[in-house]
């Protein structure tokens, strides 16, 4: 075989593979289907709503709990497809729509039910909320720092730059 072929037969196989890897998901999500994701950014949003400051939304905390779904959360994937549904379903029997069709006091109720009902999925879903919107922007939520800016801490130096994190607490190099 000569070079050139078998180059171009690598380049070939690594761009077959690649579409491959992505699964059918063309929206981008590595879990989340492309209306999961419409979903949960929701109900993320119900969680920590925009107001005078940024909410979940604007936090991209669903693209936190997207990447740690297959990340550190792999148990947790069955929970969240079954409590997403739970949560569609609850909104098309009680109103007729999907629940990201529905008005904020609609989705208040579906999920007050939802922290009911499915207790092991609210929760879940609660705790990631608040990992994915005040963590570290590097995990994937919390875009632009936008809740460390909203306390007023500072951006973190990056480690081994500088001898202590914030003022009054050391940190070796």
């Amino acid at each position: 075989m000569r070079r050139r072929t078998f180059v171009a037969a690598g380049i070939s196989a690594v761009a077959a593979g690649t579409s491959i890897s992505c699964g059918g998901n063309q929206a981008g999500w590595r879990f989340f289907t492309a209306e999961e994701a419409r979903a949960v950014d929701a109900i993320c949003e119900q969680i920590i709503p925009a107001g005078p400051h940024p909410g979940a939304h604007d936090a991209r905390v669903v693209n936190y709990i997207d990447i740690q779904l297959t990340r550190h959360f792999r148990k947790h994937q069955e929970t969240y497809r079954r409590g997403i549904a739970g949560v569609e379903a609850a909104g098309r029997k009680k109103f007729g729509r999907r629940f990201v069709e529905l008005s904020p006091e609609q989705q208040v109720e579906i999920l007050s039910d939802a922290e009911e009902k499915s207790k092991a999925f609210f929760e879940l879903i609660l705790a990631h909320t608040r990992q994915g919107f005040y963590g570290d922007p590097r995990h994937g939520g919390n875009h632009n720092m936008v809740s460390w800016k909203m306390l007023g801490l500072p951006s973190p130096p990056i480690r081994g730059r500088e001898r202590s994190v914030w003022p009054g607490f050391f940190c070796p190099a």
